[in-house]
């Protein structure tokens, strides 16, 4: 099957490695650097907490304390 591809200059770069140092042809080049990426483990994104002043008057990190000041009102 032939297929056109338009390669960043990174990716065009180490096609041309990899044909250079292994003496590949193009498509094998191209094959070889798609399945490093398909076998790539994902490294999952680390979980951060965002964070927003909301401007509360008390303290509302114990909620406990927050629903006594409002049964109290």
């Amino acid at each position: 099957m032939r297929t056109t591809v338009n390669l960043t200059p990174d990716i065009e770069a180490e096609l041309a490695r990899l044909r250079r140092e292994q003496g590949l042809g193009t498509s094998e080049a191209l094959v070889l650097l798609a399945r490093r990426g398909l076998n790539q483990p994902e490294v999952p994104t680390p979980f951060r907490q965002r964070t927003a002043s909301v401007g509360a008057r008390v303290d509302v990190t114990n909620i406990g304390d927050v629903l006594e000041i409002l049964d109290d009102e």
